[in-house]
């Protein structure tokens, strides 16, 4: 699963700080409504009536650069629903399907388990108490975030799902992300894909 977690942009419009809190997943019902998925652990808090979001849409989107406002959120049969000021059917609700949320944050409201990206961005990338790479940049994706690792002694890249089963820690103070990479996603790993002495030996009569 995804990590609970909120990744904060350092690029809002005005010099603001935008903090990423969900993402539209699917319509329900027929009054406008529509499923999250949450990117906040404190979502009664976010998503009052009169909360007002930004919406990361596609540029070719009639939203785009656009905000909307909460109506009312609720849970529906153990999901979380949300309700906005003018969608009021169901074939309007569809046409913000996916659509990423993101709001003002003040520089000093804090919320566990946040990073702002420029936070993250050149900490130490460590596995097994090795430093392996560096972090070069977060992607924000409509599934889950990327970490875009360079790996030390190289010029590529390795995108790492942002998801707490590959990324178990950010210590900040410590300036390192652990990671817990599947083998073959860091091609540069000791053993990773050798095969164990006792495989490669060749098998002897019986």
């Amino acid at each position: 699963m995804s990590r609970t977690t909120d990744v904060v942009s350092a690029e809002a419009p005005q010099g603001k700080n935008q903090l990423r809190v969900g993402r539209l997943v699917k319509a329900h019902g027929l009054k406008g409504g529509l499923k999250l998925e949450l990117y906040t652990d404190n979502p009664e808090r976010r998503f009052v009536t009169g909360a007002e979001f930004t919406l990361q849409v596609p540029e070719a989107s009639p939203w785009h650069r656009k905000t909307i406002t909460v109506r009312e959120y609720r849970l529906m049969n153990g999901n979380p629903v949300v309700f906005f000021e003018g969608i009021d059917d169901r074939d309007e609700a569809e046409g913000l399907v996916r659509a990423i949320l993101w709001i003002d944050q003040d520089a000093d409201e804090a919320e566990d388990n946040a990073w702002y990206d420029h936070q993250l961005v050149g900490l130490d990338i460590v596995r097994d108490e090795q430093v392996i790479g560096k972090l070069v940049r977060v992607e924000h994706m409509p599934a889950q975030d990327l970490l875009i690792v360079r790996p030390t002694g190289t010029d590529g890249e390795v995108m790492v799902p942002f998801v707490e089963a590959i990324v178990p820690a950010v210590d900040i103070a410590g300036g390192r992300i652990i990671v817990t990479p599947p083998a073959g996603l860091f091609e540069e790993l000791p053993d990773a894909g050798e095969p164990d002495a006792a495989d490669s030996a060749p098998a002897s009569d019986a």
